[in-house]
């Protein structure tokens, strides 16, 4: 049986100068008479003989693609050929027709997108749920009048139980300054960057329905609250992204002004200078998103919003980008919806335009796009530089651990599944962007993963492990590290329990230790990433770079034994256990590996 091994990192490439060097090794028996690199350079394609020779028990072939023509993304597969027949070697395995082009090996050189971003580890913040200063400044009482739930703000106990009835409107009083003060709590964690839930002046406690984009809420702190957050980060070398809703304002923002609290506003007046700002139906109701009335949608057609958003010298998007915030980049809000007339029309052109306005800003600052279903459409556009990874990582995760789907419909998926949706859903993405593909257990918009598991901590802890492994950026949603839990909104946003007899002290350790050994090993947070072996319930993965290796096994249910035969990607030499029980024992000619029950275990090669 032929056998094939390549990912898009060293030592199977390599950049010299100009040029990418290129090597696929093929074990020995039934090796081809020719093996060809198809590549397209100038957009076409080219198919470059790779020379032979052999490397102990494989044979290894190589070329050079030349690095001077073509676009910064290079796409490139392997054509094997015998004297009768022929076979196609991409990300996907082998095949009998060639790959279509975005379903190649990509790499992205030169890489035009922010290279801090795959060293670090997130942490999602809800601010009013996170930590209060007890600032004289916090919300009290009718505070706001939220007009979309026709309440009043209410100010409660951090203890107080969530309730859904007015959930928007409840707040407990987290604050900027509050998440200044637990820096030191969340470096511990191995957190280097945050991004934080909306934070500018708005009457809901989420506040996605913006009232002022120019200034953080005074509830918050205000902007001197962010300026502080923002120097302290600095000094302690943690990234800042903040989120960025520019499909949609607020209805009480003086733009829109549905409550009539001035008088220019759009929503009451036909002559408003803000009216082409938005779209109405025929019967003068406004296109709002997804129904949601209080959410009136931005026109882009209009060039004046196009130029408050993006385009002008003080446009929101440069604003916060340049000193003194000089933020480290956007989370776009549902990024896919935005557009022209109440629609989507024109999304790629604008989302273009927000892109180049952050890049001229910070040519390193990150957009990452929020999209619940497939994102590769403006990943592969370039329009952000990576995506909230539901689709590609959370959704699979979540159908193969809990059986349930973002529908909270039942779902049941072998391992096998699960690695065939993971595997082709990131073919074709170059590898450094999905080097900074934002993967998440759970967040804001989903109910908290220790809860869709019931409670089964094994289970989570194969959960925590997997998103720190798989290839991408782990982000944290605040509160799981300590077993914090709840359903979807709005109880997936409950205060953070800071009593320490509250929290699970075990899973704490394990994101600790799991964030130190993401630091610590090159090939988590750069390496390439392959599925090695996935049956009914057992998934095997490496990650790979230059000789380092991380071997990943998780077993969902009943205890099972895998072989892997070894490999350039699995090669002998003594694998140290860093996490859990399984046991791993090398062979002759392959590893051995016993897997506990509902287990998740990491080795680490250390070289013959």
């Amino acid at each position: 049986m032929l056998n094939a091994w390549h990912l898009p990192v060293p030592p199977f490439l390599r950049r010299r100068g100009d040029r990418l060097y290129i090597t696929l090794l093929l074990s020995a028996e039934s090796a081809p008479s020719q093996v060809f690199l198809r590549g397209e350079p100038d957009n076409e394609e080219w198919l470059l003989p790779m020379p032979s020779s052999k490397q102990g028990e494989y044979i290894r072939y190589h070329t050079t693609l030349a690095l001077h023509e073509g676009e910064d993304i290079r796409r490139y597969c392997f054509k094997l050929l015998w004297p009768e027949r022929q076979q196609w070697f991409g990300p996907r395995g082998f095949s009998a027709i060639p790959p279509g082009q975005l379903e190649q090996f990509a790499v992205s050189v030169p890489d035009s997108g922010p290279d801090w971003v795959a060293d670090q580890i997130f942490y999602q913040i809800f601010p009013d749920r996170f930590f209060s200063s007890g600032g004289d400044y916090l919300l009290q009482n009718d505070s706001y009048f939220h007009h979309a739930a026709g309440r009043w703000s209410t100010r409660s106990d951090w203890k107080k139980t969530l309730s859904e009835e007015g959930a928007a409107s409840d707040f407990y009083g987290g604050d900027l300054d509050g998440i200044s003060s637990k820096l030191p709590y969340l470096r511990k964690l191995g957190v280097t960057a945050l991004y934080l839930n909306p934070i500018f002046t708005a009457p809901s406690v989420h506040k996605y329905d913006t009232h002022d984009y120019y200034h953080v809420d005074p509830f918050f702190g205000g902007n001197e609250a962010l300026l502080r957050l923002r120097e302290k980060t600095r000094k302690m070398g943690i990234k800042l992204v903040l989120d960025g809703v520019f499909n949609h304002a607020g209805d009480s923002h003086p733009w829109f002004d549905r409550h009539k609290l001035s008088e220019k506003g759009a929503c009451h007046h036909p002559d408003s200078p803000y009216r082409g700002w938005f779209s109405f139906w025929p019967d003068g109701t406004t296109r709002d998103w997804k129904g949601y009335s209080s959410l009136p949608k931005l026109n882009y057609a209009d060039p004046e919003v196009v130029q408050r958003i993006y385009q002008g010298d003080d446009s929101v998007v440069r604003h916060w980008l340049r000193p003194p915030y000089s933020i480290d980049g956007w989370r776009l809000d549902v990024v896919h919806m935005l557009g022209e007339h109440g629609g989507a029309k024109g999304n790629l052109h604008h989302l273009a335009g927000i892109y180049q306005a952050a890049k001229d800003e910070n040519p390193q600052a990150y957009i990452l796009g929020e999209h619940f279903g497939d994102a590769r459409r403006w990943l592969h556009a370039g329009v952000e530089d990576a995506a909230m990874n539901y689709m590609g990582f959370a959704l699979p995760l979540r159908a193969f651990l809990t059986g349930i789907d973002i529908a909270m419909q039942p779902v049941a998926i072998t391992a096998n599944e699960c690695a065939e949706w993971m595997e082709n859903y990131r073919a074709g993405l170059s590898h450094q962007t999905q080097l900074r593909q934002f993967n998440q257990l759970d967040s804001h918009d989903t109910a908290r993963f220790l809860t869709l598991l019931n409670g089964n901590i094994e289970r989570m802890r194969m959960a925590v492990v997997w998103m720190y492994t798989w290839i991408g950026v782990p982000c944290i949603y605040y509160g799981d590290e300590v077993g914090l839990d709840g359903g979807n909104d709005p109880f997936c946003r409950k205060p953070f329990p800071w009593e320490e007899s509250e929290w699970n002290h075990d899973l704490l350790a394990l994101y600790r230790q799991m964030s130190a050994l993401r630091q610590q090993n090159k090939a988590l947070r750069h390496g390439g990433c392959l599925i090695l072996h996935s049956t009914d319930d057992t998934l095997v993965f490496v990650r790979a770079y230059q000789q380092e290796r991380i071997l990943i096994a998780i077993q969902r249910s009943a205890s099972a034994t895998a072989t892997l035969p070894l490999s350039p990607l699995v090669i002998d030499g003594r694998w140290q256990c860093l996490e859990g029980e399984g046991v791993l024992t090398s062979q002759t000619t392959h590893l051995h590996m016993a897997l506990p029950a509902e287990s998740v275990t990491v080795w680490r090669l250390i070289p013959a």
